[in-house]
């Protein structure tokens, strides 16, 4: 039986509630934090590579739950999954708020950066469960398009609006922990897809953890869309955390920096539901998420030379694809032969093991390298994420045949 045509009027609703967690559980509290670095470092003394180091430490622990994170969601369903972490992420984000210096807001940012990473995903697994191939690039592009919409909420509300109003920093993390917890609810009151393995404790075909994970490691793509992934979500995760900086710190006023972060974010969401749409046209994923990775290298590489109206132009252009390039990705991860639905989280876990990885690493390097030039961060990052490209010519890109059944491999 087709998960979907067995319930069609819940899958929309499905989605809508993916969608909404990116924004309110991942991206919001994540994305508020480069925007409210200039007050987090003045209130706690912290230097600028400091700050790049507490910008990527999230990414540590987030390493390990990409070994787990899925592989929960494959054994006891998406709904329960994220019923918890959302719970759990709220009460660490919040937590984030009480820190007195560089130690202990490294030390709550891990704890938040163990859980979060969990959520993306057992989202697109949603889509995975729910949505059949015609439809699978557009469901993942709507939940990227939320995790857009929670970038460009967070960058141009956080630090103008909620700081000022809320009497600080610290109570904005507050706020977004309540939020992010309060989004376990609703999880915890939808249902599972009709036969999603793993959706309960008592069925027989549910796969172990153990077992999910010996699958999928042995599945030579994954490795290399990690590889390549890695590279990609280094150069992004600098590239964000150090944008309002930079401005700032060239003579920017804060609001216009925060407003280039936020046009990033925002070009994102405008294109990642039209983009996904098209490469559920195209004959394969490759073109849009080669063009989509060529386009983040130029516009970082040309925010190492750009000023004034042209910096604009770079974050125009190495936003246009972000969030339609991790779309596109993450459908391509799950239509890898012996992935499917059905090991779709654990897949995606380990794919996301290796953006922690550049994610963790890439933004203290190139915060360190800003001591020889201001703008030579940027170059540091699209050349990593140059390097990582490479791999793409490794990749077995998917067949655009129907996907697995639930419950088979």
């Amino acid at each position: 039986m087709n998960n979907t045509s067995a319930a069609p009027h819940l899958k929309w609703y499905m989605l809508s509630l993916a969608a909404l967690t990116h924004t309110l559980v991942v991206a919001m509290p994540t994305m508020c934090m480069p925007v409210l670095f200039k007050e987090i470092s003045e209130d706690l003394g912290l230097s600028l590579v400091q700050v790049g180091a507490v910008w990527g430490i999230g990414s540590l622990t987030g390493i390990f739950t990409g070994l787990v994170g899925g592989s929960l969601g494959d054994r006891y369903g998406v709904r329960r999954t994220l019923t918890v972490i959302c719970l759990l992420a709220g009460m660490a984000g919040a937590l984030r708020g009480f820190a007195t210096d560089f130690v202990t807001l490294s030390a709550t940012i891990l704890v938040f950066g163990l859980l979060t990473p969990a959520i993306p995903m057992n989202v697109h697994k949603v889509c995975g469960v729910w949505f059949d191939r015609q439809q699978l690039g557009l469901a993942n592009g709507v939940v990227s398009a939320g995790m857009a919409l929670g970038f460009v909420a967070a960058s141009m509300i956080s630090a103008t609006v909620l700081s000022p109003a809320l009497g600080g920093w610290r109570h904005v993390l507050f706020l977004y922990g309540v939020i992010s917890a309060g989004m376990s609810l609703p999880w915890a009151l939808s249902r599972s897809a009709p036969g999603e393995r793993g959706a309960s404790t008592s069925d027989a075909g549910a796969v172990s953890i153990p077992q999910a994970l010996s699958h999928v490691i042995r599945i030579r793509n994954v490795w290399f869309l990690g590889f390549a992934l890695m590279g990609v979500s280094g150069c992004v995760q600098g590239v964000l955390g150090y944008l309002s900086l930079h401005l700032q710190n060239i003579g920017w006023p804060a609001a216009s920096a925060d407003g280039a972060l936020a046009a990033f974010h925002t070009v994102s969401l405008i294109s990642a539901i039209p983009i996904t749409l098209l490469s559920d046209r195209l004959s394969s994923r490759k073109t849009i998420i080669v063009t989509a990775v060529s386009m983040i290298i130029a516009g970082a590489a040309l925010l190492s030379v750009a000023s004034g109206p042209a910096v604009w132009a770079a974050v125009i252009i190495a936003g246009a694809f972000r969030d339609g390039f991790m779309a596109v990705f993450m459908t391509t991860v799950i239509e890898s032969e012996g992935v499917g639905a059905a090991y779709a989280g654990t897949a995606i876990g380990l794919v996301m093991v290796f953006s922690g990885l550049g994610a963790l690493i890439s933004p203290p390097l190139g915060n360190s390298l800003s001591q020889i030039s201001l703008s030579a961060p940027f170059v540091f990052w699209a050349a990593i994420a140059a390097v990582a490209s490479w791999t793409f010519r490794f990749v077995k890109w998917p067949s655009r045949e129907p996907l697995p059944q639930m419950g088979h491999t």
